[in-house]
């Protein structure tokens, strides 16, 4: 039988408020996401580049574009609420 650990890709991803630009109230948000497998990390300047940094680990364990399009729409519909830099 397959280990179900091998089809599980983890993630940290950190956030936080750097600073608010003017009376706008116009957030920017930064973080730092950490493959936890693999340790690899980066820091974030926009939030957008998550999904691509997650992607290619996805791949790895058979995730159909169809979800990584799912994926994506998750994290812009996630970004919006928030009201974060695009």
């Amino acid at each position: 039988m397959d280990d179900p650990d091998t089809n599980i890709q983890s993630f940290v991803i950190k956030i936080w408020l750097e600073e608010t630009i003017g009376e706008s109230g116009q957030v920017v948000w930064r973080g730092r996401i950490t493959h936890v497998s693999s340790g690899e990390r980066r820091l974030i300047k926009h939030l957008s580049e998550i999904q691509p940094f997650i992607w290619p680990y996805l791949e790895t364990v058979g995730v159909k574009p169809d979800i990584g399009r799912r994926v994506g729409r998750w994290l812009k519909q996630w970004r919006s609420s928030l009201k974060i830099d695009r």
